[in-house]
């Protein structure tokens, strides 16, 4: 009898995510995985305890870290430390690492919503009415704040991002399991951004995407692309999503859905079987 491998699966299954149920998602999706691994799971808090004797730890819909920053540091260290396989790699330059990757891909002259993060770069960013002050370190639309430009003169930029408030049509993501695209799903009314239904993406729409994927540089794992569309039809990223990205599975028609098991399973044989 082959050994199989020896997984922990950290999720919070309770957290009470706006528009999503994390825990549904992780459960159907542990379900499947459990056909080829040997899998428990846990909460984000626990997984530096308790990954010792695991061949990987897979980080799913875990929330955001700022709940829990000092637990995550010290999973990192002691992941570090050990040489434990963490799937996502820790090495992801995206969401993982915090918002400050806005700031260098606005440099770069990537289509993304142009962020600055000082008041002499102002600047750099279209005259608006409104702009939109985010944490560098936030995360599901915490501590989101809206800013007039009449109080830009005001605002406190200790460890805060500026973006100008787009008008866009609708927003779309993007979902890639390595650098392998699986499928897209867009919110047609922006004021219910969390009621997604498929999306067809056009070539033009896929290598928008993949210039993301490749400039993040991950050999593994699942990520995903959020964009909007503006009124003007481009597309621009909102997030670089490479942590925890929630899959929405459940409005994946079944087809895909066993496409993206099929391709997360293949992923993680793939990289268990690195030495």
């Amino acid at each position: 009898m082959t050994e199989r491998s020896r997984i922990l699966f950290v999720t919070d299954l309770a957290y009470p995510a706006r528009g999503r149920r994390y825990g549904d998602e992780d459960v159907q999706l542990t379900a499947r995985l459990r056909e080829h691994f040997d899998l428990a799971l846990c909460h984000p808090k626990d997984a530096a305890a308790l990954m010792p004797g695991f061949d990987a730890v897979v980080v799913r819909n875990s929330g955001p870290v700022l709940h829990y920053r000092r637990e995550y540091e010290e999973f990192r260290r002691r992941a570090a430390e050990c040489g434990t396989r963490v799937y996502n790699p820790l090495t992801g330059r995206g969401d993982m690492a915090g918002k400050g990757y806005l700031l260098d891909l606005t440099a770069a002259g990537f289509p993304v919503i142009p962020t600055v993060d000082r008041a002499e770069d102002l600047g750099l960013l279209p005259e608006v009415d409104r702009y939109l002050a985010k944490p560098r370190n936030g995360a599901d639309s915490i501590g989101l704040t809206p800013v007039d430009r009449a109080a830009l003169p005001g605002l406190d930029w200790d460890g805060r991002l500026l973006q100008p408030l787009v008008d866009f049509d609708h927003e779309v993501s993007f979902y890639f399991v390595d650098d392998a695209f699986q499928y897209a799903l867009h919110a047609p009314d922006p004021a219910r951004r969390w009621e997604l239904v498929p999306y067809r993406p056009t070539p033009e729409d896929l290598a928008f995407a993949r210039r993301f994927i490749e400039w993040n540089t991950l050999d593994h794992g699942i990520q995903r692309v959020d964009a909007c569309r503006t009124t003007a039809g481009d597309l621009l990223l909102v997030e670089l999503e490479d942590l925890n990205p929630y899959l929405s599975l459940e409005a994946v028609p079944p087809p895909q859905r066993e496409a993206f098991v099929t391709a997360m399973t293949a992923s993680l044989h793939r990289f268990l079987g690195l030495r």
